[in-house]
């Protein structure tokens, strides 16, 4: 019996979904990223070429794609921290001990406005603003009463100021010397960006290039005398919050960083002595699947660049450790408990992404500074996710998921492409000076406005399920009027109980260093234990200096 030979046509599934989704009928919606790129309805396999080891490796191994270290959450989890700093130091303080008790495992600082742009709390234009959206610091004696209490020698702290970063890490220094604690053991992180200030958060105290000396100075300092601190914390965090997209955050904190290897370079250090120290701190926004992509990204591309460009052989100096602060911006002050959700999605992003530490923002902190209440809910958030959802048993679980994998390799083109256009404009500087960053942030965040007014981007509460709200509908903080009057009255007592001449010989001695080259930090330490003032050490290096007139980008 003969059989018919039969053929079976196999069906092609990838035509058969193309035509289901030519028949379906799609809600209206820009499918774009946050950022406003075009997102395909599915990824596959074409949408991720490329060598494995070449583009994503192991965790703990070049290019560091998947994580930087080989266990990740498996062998340590995430540092968590939450802002704190308002009032004075000694409310600050109290602040700190509360979160220690509840489970926060390092301390960040944030400090007030006369103390980020280098102005002591009794100077005329501090009038109004003293501890209200941080601590006031002006002074050793500030520094001391903020840690009282708190072994400097086993804390990690985290500080976020830039433009007089050097007089404030010289204050903490030499508080620590008072507590008995040998600078060498000190473990934490300065801010200390000053590029990015130029190009987003405009808290500076003199022009770029004798910023950029002092920051030299600062990271030759270190390596000596206090090797385990971190001197700079390249920050995309203000960047995005000033309205870029993930792409022009990742391009614009790694050019930075590159601008700082090249500093230290030319100041004389191996880069291996000092791009170990150098960490990043970056915003985790609200599009999941990209945010994930671009902490991803920023490993691979800053190993690549380390080691192939800048001939770095040391491991440590090829790994991206980064801070990730949940996007501030994203917060709105309608129905403000809804900020709860909106953090914990980010923060799920930073630990996707691998985060070595992670902050939380409090749902009130878009109409004040943080409650106990909120800010405990905030940290709580943090331990949830380490300690319920499973997520930290596997090392970058997203990783080989085609979409993530396409957006991670869209992200790293893209900032090539701003790496180039850098270089051609005269470098980070040039491009500061001719506005150039800030332009470009400048149009991203008139672009997101305006799709924001058309309703084309959705946000809860404000163009889409909105209620009618008479006011907040959650308990403030509230920051007393006194604390600027007792602080100010600190002042007083300070200048007139320390020694005059100790004083206006440190004072001397910084103007001298600024004039002929030498280490101002050394000069900043002796300062501060001669009880000179932030805002005395800042004028002279205003004097000295000069200060930075910002382009015209409108």
């Amino acid at each position: 019996m003969t059989r018919r030979s039969q053929q079976v046509t196999k069906a092609d599934p990838q035509k058969i979904w193309n035509e289901a989704m030519a028949d379906s009928r799609l809600r209206e919606s820009q499918f774009t990223s946050l950022s406003s790129a075009e997102v395909q309805p599915l990824y596959g396999p074409e949408d991720a070429p490329g060598d494995y080891d070449e583009k994503l490796g192991y965790p703990g191994q070049y290019p560091f794609t998947r994580g930087v270290h080989p266990s990740m959450y498996r062998g340590r989890l995430w540092t968590m921290r939450q802002f704190a700093g308002f009032g004075s130091a000694a409310q600050t303080n109290e602040r700190f001990k509360f979160l220690l008790e509840h489970g926060q495992t390092g301390l960040s600082t944030a400090f007030d406005f006369p103390t980020l742009m280098g102005y002591d709390s009794d100077d005329e234009i501090s009038l109004g603003e003293v501890g209200q959206v941080g601590v006031a610091i002006s002074s050793l004696r500030d520094m001391q009463a903020l840690f009282d209490g708190i072994p400097m020698g086993e804390v990690s702290t985290s500080m976020t100021i830039n433009g007089p970063a050097p007089i404030m890490l010289a204050f903490y220094i030499a508080a620590a010397e008072r507590q008995g604690v040998d600078p060498k053991i000190l473990r934490g992180t300065i801010q200390n960006d000053i590029l990015k200030e130029y190009q987003a958060q405009h808290a500076w105290l003199v022009a770029p290039e004798p910023a950029l000396r002092m920051i030299s100075d600062m990271i030759a300092y270190c390596v000596k005398h206090v090797p385990r601190w971190n001197t700079i914390s390249i920050s995309g965090y203000h960047i995005r919050e000033a309205g870029s997209t993930a792409g022009q955050e990742l391009a614009f904190t790694l050019a930075n960083g590159m601008e700082y290897i090249r500093r230290g370079v030319a100041a004389g250090l191996d880069v291996d002595e000092f791009a170990p120290r150098l960490s990043f701190f970056f915003d985790s926004h609200l599009d999941f699947f990209e945010e994930i992509a671009k902490f991803r990204a920023a490993r691979r591309i800053w190993a690549k660049k380390l080691r192939c460009e800048f001939g770095a052989k040391d491991p440590r100096s090829w790994m991206v450790r980064f801070h990730t602060q949940t996007a501030g911006v994203s917060l709105t002050a309608q129905q403000p408990e809804n900020n709860i959700v909106r953090t914990a999605f980010e923060a799920l992003a930073a630990v996707l992404g691998g985060t070595q530490s992670l902050h939380t923002n409090s749902m009130d902190e878009t109409l004040s500074l943080p409650t106990e209440k909120a800010v405990k809910i905030a940290l709580r958030t943090q331990q949830i996710i380490a300690e319920e959802t499973e997520v930290c048993h596997v090392a970058d679980p997203l990783g080989g998921s085609y979409y993530i994998e396409s957006l991670t390799d869209r992200l790293e083109a893209e900032a090539e492409e701003y790496f180039k256009e850098i270089e051609e404009r005269g470098g980070v500087v040039a491009s500061i000076e001719s506005g150039f960053f800030q332009s470009e942030i400048h149009r991203s965040a008139l672009r997101y406005q305006r799709q924001l007014e058309r309703g084309e981007k959705k946000v809860v509460g404000i163009n889409c399920y909105r209620e009618d709200e008479a006011g907040p509908t959650i308990d403030l903080h509230r920051i007393d009027a006194k604390v600027e009057s007792e602080q100010c009255q600190r002042l007083i007592d300070l200048r007139a109980e320390r020694d005059p001449k100790a004083a206006s010989d440190a004072l001397d001695a910084i103007r001298t260093a600024a004039q002929d080259g030498s280490n101002l930090i050394e000069r900043f330490v002796t300062a501060a234990h001669a009880e000179c003032t932030l805002g005395e050490i800042a004028r002279v290096l205003r004097a000295e200096f000069g200060k930075f007139q910002e382009p015209k980008i409108l």
